[in-house]
């Protein structure tokens, strides 16, 4: 889509380039950026200019994945997740498009538009991963995305500020997941993701609620602990990609699953 109220575009090359001026956006991959009228913006600062790395090891088996990082991307670099690889995979699935979408849409900007079904949003949160923001006086936030994202459209960033790199702790021994929609092809309804180690079980709720919910235990719970777990959950979404009362059964029946799978 053509953003005719666009006047201005420039790319930028260095941090200091991120000062926005009043009705500038960054532009990320740009997927969703030009995929409907966009009237409040009169101008867009390119993220491409910065060249930053999309994945990078840290200490301690951690990894380090660019804003800026394509779905194509992430999925290539899928194996560095060990035990999540599969995991990895089937969320980049999950965000519905063709090749070409993949190697545009960036995990930065599918967890900043937070939507309900954002599949990297569900990875993120899933894994424990942290977003680390670029705050506009030259320093950094750093907030579990589980937190970032607070509701539909809805994040903690604030003017001025970039998210720079989610950061992933070591992955756990297990991780697995769950996903539901309405058809073969239709957007997550309902998209779980489980991991169980030495920490405990963490079940995080994603695509059925309008943010993450993460559910810790300090050991594998037992089938009335989780779905009581669950039931203190009360904003189920409601959209036409699944009715509340839906969302909350399967969340309920696909989470014994994974609960069953960790004790196996």
């Amino acid at each position: 889509m053509d953003l005719i109220e666009v006047a201005s575009m420039r790319v930028a090359t260095s941090r200091a380039d991120l000062a926005l001026a009043p009705g500038e956006a960054v532009l990320g991959g740009g997927t969703w950026l030009f995929s409907e009228p966009q009237p409040e913006v009169r101008g867009l600062v390119d993220l491409a200019g910065l060249d930053w790395e999309p994945v990078t090891d840290l200490p301690g088996g951690r990894l380090s994945i660019a804003a800026t990082c394509t779905l194509a991307q992430l999925r290539d670099a899928a194996p560095l997740f060990g035990a999540a690889a599969s995991v990895v995979e089937h969320c980049v699935d999950a965000l519905l498009g063709s090749w070409k979408i993949h190697r545009i849409a960036t995990v930065g900007g599918n967890i900043c538009l937070a939507l309900p079904a954002g599949p990297m949003t569900s990875l993120a949160s899933g894994l424990g991963a942290t977003a680390v923001v670029w705050t506009p006086d030259g320093g950094e936030r750093r907030i579990p995305v589980a937190e970032f994202v607070t509701g539909v459209r809805a994040t903690l960033l604030e003017p001025g500020e970039v998210l720079r790199t989610i950061e992933f702790p070591a992955t756990p021994a297990w991780v697995s997941h769950r996903r539901a929609s309405l058809a073969p092809l239709g957007r997550s309804a309902v998209l779980l993701l489980a991991r169980h180690d030495d920490a405990g079980f963490t079940l995080t709720v994603t695509a059925s609620t309008p943010s993450p919910r993460v559910l810790a235990f300090p050991s594998l719970p037992e089938v009335g602990d989780l779905s009581a777990a669950i039931g203190t959950i009360v904003d189920w979404y409601d959209d036409a990609h699944g009715a509340p009362d839906w969302r909350r059964a399967m969340t309920l029946r696909l989470a014994e699953e994974l609960r069953a799978e960790a004790a196996s």
